[in-house]
């Protein structure tokens, strides 16, 4: 048993530095969650130097830290400071500045508003795709995480933003995103680092905040001179923090959107870059997902009146989520001394949710380990603690954009299923690489075959 035993009796294991570390810097991602399901979901304290996060993936010590107390752990501390630096304070923070945000963005992220937005996602993720006709018809493979992020990026681009930006400037603004959210490594791993001593990454992640910052700024400003009658989010947000001076807190917009942007883009892409190598392994999910997509689409032009028709996907969909959940760590830091299953916690002690972690607990999924989009089966209709799948987190912090996930994933999905005969071209075991999601540090290769009648 790799743990220290003396603090059983608690509940508490306890991982050493010369047991934590090499695992840690070998794959991050995956052993950690390993040392959450090597102890059945106890709590884990990890002694690295001087630094001793708690490990936390019980569903039950999860609805604790997320809802029933969670004014008790707060998006503080170590963690948060890497992300901060570019996302600053907003709906990803704390105090007046989430609630002020959530306030304003949730009525805009509703799932009868998403449902309105529709139309025009299925129109612009329709034209993305056909843009890949290029490589179909030369036989050269695409980059399939690059793909899936340029397509999600001009969705979510046309939701924030309307018709402002156009295409050049929306396709700077994604790798920037990209930068920002790989080249924090580091600084996760290892949050005591000061930030006196540069470390890896750092000199990409501030270049890539003041690229982000020179790109939004100025469509932030025309929004402001054009007014605010349009219902995108950039006008929802001008229009509600105009000052007692009358001024419009620009800083505070730009907070909101870079928040809102990064969590809406980065996670739908990094979710759609695990499906291709998901489907690849698993050929039979992958016949039964085309097959409901002829069915359903037919030879027309992917709509949003389809998705709810794609039973199957949604059910493939969500077992993606459970086995790749984009956010692989939800970091908290505690506010007041407290206990968690038994465990005592002091005040200021960093506190890790993983879902990487409680998705894999045995105790909760029959077969953890295995893809099996039919546990989501509605005739099943299975029991399940309700903080045993958290891929959108949970609480008053949950993400605001799932609606839009389930929205944006089924017609980039249905679109490229019904244009293409796709093969993965490098088939490999993926690593997952910590950031502000996870991403597969290995490219995935994709081929795209053009289906009879579907010439350019």
């Amino acid at each position: 048993m790799p743990f220290d035993a003396d603090t059983a009796a608690s509940g508490l294991r306890v991982l050493p530095f010369y047991r934590a570390v090499p695992r840690l810097v070998k794959d991050p991602v995956t052993e950690l969650a390993k040392m959450g399901t090597e102890t059945g979901g106890r709590i884990v304290r990890l002694d690295i130097g001087p630094f001793r996060p708690y490990l936390v993936s019980h569903p039950d010590h999860v609805q604790q830290v997320l809802k029933t107390d969670w004014s008790n752990f707060v998006r503080e501390g170590m963690f948060w400071r890497p992300l901060q630096r570019v996302i600053g304070r907003s709906i990803l923070g704390e105090g007046e500045g989430w609630e002020s945000s959530r306030r304003i963005l949730q009525p805009l992220f509703t799932a009868r508003y998403t449902a309105s937005l529709g139309e025009d996602m299925a129109d612009i993720i329709a034209d993305c795709i056909l843009e890949l006709d290029a490589y179909a018809l030369s036989g050269r493979p695409v980059d399939g995480g690059h793909q899936m992020t340029r397509i999600v990026n001009q969705a979510v681009i046309k939701v924030l933003f309307g018709g402002r930006i156009s295409r050049d400037v929306a396709e700077r603004l994604a790798p920037e995103f990209a930068t920002c959210a790989t080249s924090i490594a580091f600084r996760l791993l290892f949050p005591f680092a000061p930030y006196s001593i540069k470390v890896p990454g750092d000199r990409a992640f501030l270049a890539a905040a003041k690229k982000i910052d020179e790109i939004v700024y100025p469509l932030i400003e025309q929004a402001r001179t054009e007014g605010t009658g349009s219902k995108e989010v950039v006008s929802a947000l001008i229009g509600a923090r105009i000052r007692q001076d009358g001024e419009v807190d620009l800083k505070q917009v730009r907070d909101d959107l870079v928040s809102i942007y990064g969590a809406a883009s980065e996670t739908t892409a990094m979710s759609l870059t695990w499906l291709w190598s998901v489907l690849h392994d698993h050929p039979d999910v992958y016949a039964r997902l085309q097959a409901e997509v002829d069915e359903v689409v037919g030879e027309g032009p992917v709509r949003s009146e389809h998705v709810p028709r794609l039973g199957y996907l949604r059910m493939v969909l969500q077992e993606l989520l459970r086995v790749y959940p984009s956010g692989w760590i939800i970091p908290r830091q505690t506010v007041a001394d407290t206990e968690i299953g038994g465990v005592p916690i002091k005040a200021g002690s960093q506190v890790l949710v993983s879902p990487y972690t409680t998705h894999r607990l045995a105790e909760f999924w029959e077969r953890p380990l295995v893809f099996d989009p039919e546990r989501w089966a509605p005739e099943r209709n299975e029991r399940r603690h309700r903080y045993a799948f958290i891929p959108f987190g949970a609480g008053p912090h949950s993400c605001l954009g799932q609606h839009l996930f389930y929205l944006k994933a089924p017609l980039v999905v249905a679109n490229l299923l019904s244009r293409y005969h796709l093969t993965l071209t490098n088939p490999q075991r993926l690593t997952p690489v910590p950031g502000a999601s996870a991403r597969p540090k290995e490219k995935l290769l994709l081929k795209l075959e053009l289906k009879s009648g579907r010439g350019a």
